[in-house]
């Protein structure tokens, strides 16, 4: 496999007479039909999604999202007149594949930008292949904090809400009505540990305790010792890091045990795929999202419909956050290029180090902002529970609150995230 140092230096734009002497067009000008009518060489994008694995449900509706975006900008001609084109690949979910995958997309498909990723481990290790490349990589919606903390890089870009932005969010309103007695049940890896750090700090930093802390292997199907645990302590609070397939089983064993309204249940974040037609029985407790299709903001309603027309016979009616995240990323992504009117990677880095979206553009209620220090996206987290008096049979979100982006901030990222200075990160022009 070609080594990242050569690759780097094929993939950087020879400028000047002599390039223009040797005919060189890049990377893409071998067997293109697009050099031989004299068009612009497509944008090549590298989708590094979950589409199988325990966030198989995300990673699948979040390639909808990044693909809905990518068919939207190429139906307005592209970016700066290049038409997008993709090369995907599953990452699994798992973090020696997704590297795998990062590796293979750049050095062999030589991808401009890579978008994607659910599961924490993996996105960290596409994100450290991307650096060493000078690829820019959206980690569009996995949500450990350490990906804008200590695993932070100068070309990744993370917009999901982290754990600790979603866990600010409800921890207080958790203690004041369950009580300051807590129980942990978290899931065995990165995220899940990275998760339940910060629930800790935030509930002791409050006056609560946390009275036991269960770990919970991944891929986990049978809970009942777990449970019996639980009823045993008897925690006035039980917040879960759990995600995906885990938590659709958990919350399954929960209810049939009866065990749904006997404690306070907090889950940090709720993603639309791992609820969407479970019905009112597979849900209970508060929870954190960073959008909700049912909100009366203006472009809500047109965006759905978008939506439903592109995704037809898709079993999810209605966009979540995850469809959400992927989609709004990617518009940001050809957003930044046309301001600078270029694809060289360290500009784009530093339009985007400076992005600051509209509210109206987001859908939310006040304007994002991207934290220069962290490259993590801050953006309105909204406090959510099962909605009992529903619109319609889509409409399970009940919005309890909502938080600034500003008052939920990562302090602890911006203080363990060291980016690679500009001279280390290698720069190219796609």
């Amino acid at each position: 496999m070609t080594s990242p140092t050569t690759s780097v230096q094929r993939r950087r734009l020879i400028q000047g007479a002599g390039a223009t002497a040797l005919g060189f067009l890049g990377p893409w000008n071998v067997h293109r039909a697009w050099a031989q009518t004299g068009a612009k060489k497509p944008l090549l994008i590298g989708l590094s999604t979950d589409d199988t694995g325990p966030y198989a449900s995300s990673g699948q509706d979040e390639q909808r999202g990044i693909l809905m975006a990518i068919s939207e900008v190429n139906a307005r001609g592209g970016v700066l007149g290049r038409r997008i084109e993709t090369v995907h690949a599953d990452t699994g979910g798992d973090a020696v594949q997704a590297a795998e995958v990062a590796k293979t997309m750049l050095a062999k498909n030589e991808v401009a930008f890579l978008l994607g990723g659910v599961h924490s481990g993996a996105a960290n290790a596409i994100s450290q292949v991307a650096q060493k490349y000078g690829c820019i990589y959206f980690n569009t919606n996995s949500s450990s904090p350490t990906e804008a903390g200590k695993d932070c890089h100068r070309t990744k870009f993370v917009w999901d809400g982290n754990g600790t932005n979603f866990s600010t969010s409800v921890v207080k309103g958790a203690m004041t009505g369950f009580g300051h007695d807590w129980l942990l049940l978290t899931s065995d890896y990165q995220w899940g540990h990275n998760t339940a750090r910060g629930i800790r700090t935030l509930v002791e930093g409050n006056g609560g305790r946390i009275v036991e802390e269960l770990l919970v292997p991944q891929n986990t199907r049978d809970f009942s010792s777990l449970l019996q645990k639980i009823q045993h302590i008897k925690p006035g609070v039980i917040a879960t890091a759990v995600g995906g397939e885990d938590l659709k089983a958990l919350r399954d064993q929960v209810r049939k045990a009866g065990m749904d309204r006997s404690f306070g249940w907090i889950n940090n974040q709720q993603d639309w795929p791992d609820v969407y037609g479970l019905g009112r029985e597979a849900m209970f407790g508060i929870f954190g999202t960073t959008w909700y299709w049912g909100m009366r903001l203006p472009g809500i309603k047109e965006f759905v419909e978008r939506y439903q027309r592109t995704n037809p016979n898709y079993r999810i009616k209605v966009p979540g956050n995850v469809f959400y995240n992927g989609y709004m990323a990617t518009h940001e992504l050809f957003n930044a290029i046309e301001r600078v009117g270029s694809t060289h990677n360290l500009k784009v880095i530093k339009e985007l180090e400076n992005l600051r979206i509209p509210a109206i553009r987001r859908m939310q209620h006040e304007d994002a902002y991207m934290n220069p220090l962290t490259h993590q996206l801050q953006q309105n987290i909204y406090i959510a529970s099962y909605n009992s008096f529903p619109r319609g049979s889509d409409d399970i979100f009940h919005i309890l609150a909502r938080l600034r982006p500003d008052e939920v901030e990562d302090s602890s990222s911006v203080q363990q995230c060291k980016l690679e200075s500009y001279a280390a990160t290698p720069s190219y022009e796609p």
